[in-house]
């Protein structure tokens, strides 16, 4: 059992901050929950820290009950798709599923790529990493970004949303049928990028459309709870699956799921500049938009995990993340990153 004691910790209320001390009680005992979550063992523990859009970290139940009826009325079928492009790159175009008009009242172009960007839980479409990504996607190349907002669900416990994420990827996959379909386009054009639950969201998204993305990728994958790797990302979501591991074992998953997984810095907590769980496992979104601005981070390939947690692989050289839909690499990945953008 998880041993007692007090932790601290800080909570932002509007532009106030205090400190306060917590104890969780479970029946007649108390556990405790620090917030570099170096408590957490899968399987056994009951509470983590897991960050919001605003990289605020959240006091995660993961014995609470699943809110069926948020998942029956408020599912994946409630996603919004927004559209960016370099005509309009702040202010987006909704498309709704099923509605050809909105397609064509848009600015998109079917002949450009399409990357398509994914949140995680407690967050939406204006969260800091989909302008982010989206920023340094239309800077590199003239294409089409959707950013999927399936807030109303991310919005419910952890708990709740982990079990509604294959739903959202459900619905997501049979709208990009619909969108190229109706719309035009070429799945080789196709990247999809998603953080945390969101990857998985991604991968399930990629199996519906019968693995015709012709990249998937994975910003440190959620791993609470999600012990079932043929519901979420994995080698079968797309052409080629990359899957980036900044907090494994923690919020994020250790083993390697993807085509190609990269570790920077050893793929676990802290990452360099990082002094919790939560900025570790959001590195994973920051890492990957540098990569597109600016393509430098080479991963060596590595004999084993071992190697990579170690940083100690001397291996063949891959970029890490990046916008090259050509891409291409298998095995695991290693390498060292600097503590700061662009790192």
């Amino acid at each position: 059992m998880e041993q007692p004691y007090f932790i601290k910790g800080k909570i932002g209320t509007n532009s106030l901050a205090f400190t306060c001390s917590f104890l969780v009680f479970v029946g007649r005992a108390a556990t405790l929950v620090p917030r570099d979550n170096s408590h957490y063992i899968e399987g056994k523990s009951r509470y983590v820290w897991f960050p919001d859009g605003k990289g605020i970290p959240q006091l995660v139940d993961l014995h609470a009950a699943v809110d069926n009826s948020v998942l029956r009325y408020r599912n994946g079928a409630h996603a919004q798709y927004w559209l960016y492009t370099r005509q309009n790159p702040h202010k987006p175009q909704i498309i709704e599923h099923g509605r050809i008009d909105s397609i064509w009242g848009t600015n998109y172009n079917a002949n450009k790529p399409l990357m398509v960007i994914i949140h995680g839980w407690r967050s939406d479409g204006n969260s800091g990493m989909n302008p982010l990504i989206t920023d340094a996607y239309l800077t590199v190349q003239d294409a089409n970004v959707i950013v999927v907002d399936w807030r109303v669900l991310a919005d419910s416990s952890y708990v709740t949303a982990v079990k509604g994420a294959p739903i959202v990827g459900y619905f997501l996959g049979h709208f990009l049928n619909w969108f190229i379909r109706v719309g035009g386009g070429n799945w080789d054009n196709v990247h999809l990028v998603g953080f945390s639950l969101g990857a998985h969201i991604a991968g399930k998204a990629g199996r519906v459309t019968r693995r015709r993305p012709r990249r998937i990728t994975g910003l440190d994958p959620a791993g609470p709870l999600w012990s079932d790797e043929a519901k979420g990302i994995n080698k079968k979501s797309g052409q080629y699956v990359e899957v980036i591991h900044t907090d494994g074992d923690r919020l994020g998953i250790f083993n390697p799921i993807g085509n190609a997984d990269f570790y920077p810095n050893g793929g676990r907590n802290p990452q360099p500049g990082c002094e919790s769980s939560t900025c570790s496992h959001g590195r994973a979104t920051e890492l990957f938009a540098s990569s597109v601005l600016n393509n430098h981070l080479v991963g060596r390939w590595c004999k084993n995990i071992n190697k990579a947690e170690d940083s100690s692989c001397l291996g063949k050289g891959l970029k890490l993340g990046n916008s090259d839909l050509s891409k291409r690499g298998r095995g695991i990945y290693g390498l060292n990153t600097s503590s700061s953008w662009p790192f």
